[in-house]
């Protein structure tokens, strides 16, 4: 159940446009398994699961002045902070109009700067020391900036985690680090990963705030990052968030998960799913009802659709332009 100790400083309108974007985040990952199953796209790595977390924290963030590093199942938060389902469907098919690389990465590296959408690379983690360092900018240049930056919790093993947090925890920087702790890296579990109970007990040994919500709880989640927000604006330094939830699907298009966790494992989790239990607060506070649902979901039926024909149809980047982005040139520098 929803935890109504937390409560969102909004209207119906804010609610009922965060149940919008996690369940089209949701439809268009399904789409993306579906096309990858038929040939159409090469590759899906999934945010089933972790939708609730993405849009709930995007909503307690500033569009206009916070810069975004997210990893590569963020596709709740790049979705809120201004990229269409149409440029993700481009992504996905790697054609020229892909505005994370014009078609050059794999899909899931997100990056679009008219957005503030900090562009991530495949090794992970590499995003953290980058958080610290627009933080980092945003204090020296006395901007109102908050830099937020997600990770696996697999990633909080990583040198990078430990180089870039320690940097902001000293230098008392305006960044917030939120672990989307789905219980696996790849196909390792949790237990496996870490000694610690909590990834975010390792916030003590930085001498910086770190709070633990349940990743599919909305309202905790929207609270846990509002709150960090304000003390990183108010000069307190960095947070680190863990929210767990679980993740729905295989790692990625390529990956046979049942060789490490069971069926009814899943299901279980399954039964957890944020976005039934955000769907039913609305239902149950009169939010939301048959009707509405229905409507909802031929609309975004019907987006979704139309981004996968016009991805589909789009062309590829031209031979001609195989360097750019790749290399200098005289006439660039």
């Amino acid at each position: 159940m929803v935890n109504q100790t937390y409560s969102l400083e909004t209207d119906k309108d804010t609610l009922l446009k965060m149940y919008r974007e996690m369940l089209l985040a949701r439809r268009i990952d399904e789409r993306m398994w579906l096309l990858n199953r038929s040939g159409n796209i090469p590759f899906v790595v999934s945010c089933q699961g972790q939708e609730v977390m993405q849009i709930a924290a995007s909503f307690a963030l500033n569009k206009e002045h916070d810069y975004i590093l997210p990893y590569y199942r963020d596709v709740g938060i790049v979705l809120h902070f201004g990229m269409t389902t149409r440029e993700i469907f481009l992504q996905a098919y790697a054609k020229a109009e892909d505005p994370n690389s014009g078609g050059r990465q794999m899909p899931g590296h997100f990056g679009q700067k008219k957005n503030k959408l900090v562009t991530g690379s495949s090794p992970v983690t590499t995003q953290v020391p980058h958080a610290t360092g627009f933080a980092l900018a945003a204090k020296m240049e006395n901007k109102p900036s908050v830099s937020f930056v997600t990770m696996g919790e697999g990633s909080t093993n990583q040198g990078d985690f430990h180089e870039g947090i320690n940097f902001a925890a000293v230098h008392k920087l305006p960044v917030i680090f939120m672990v989307e702790n789905n219980k696996y890296a790849i196909s390792v579990p949790y237990a496996k990963q870490v000694a610690c109970e909590n990834i975010s007990d390792r916030a003590v040994g930085y001498g910086i705030k770190g709070v633990k919500v349940d990743g599919n709880d909305a309202f905790a989640v929207y609270q846990a990052v509002k709150e960090a927000h304000d003390r990183a604006l108010n000069g307190e330094g960095p947070t680190l968030i863990e929210a767990v939830s679980y993740r729905l699907t295989p790692h990625s298009s390529d990956d046979d998960d049942s060789s490490y966790r069971s069926k009814d494992e899943v299901a279980s989790e399954k039964s957890k799913d944020g976005i039934e239990t955000f769907k039913n607060y609305l239902v149950d506070n009169g939010l939301l009802n048959d009707e509405a649902i229905e409507k909802l979901e031929a609309e975004l039926k019907q987006e979704i659709n139309d981004a996968t024909e016009y991805a589909e149809n789009a062309p590829y980047a031209d031979a001609s332009t195989l360097t750019k982005y790749v290399y200098g040139h005289k006439e660039e520098m």
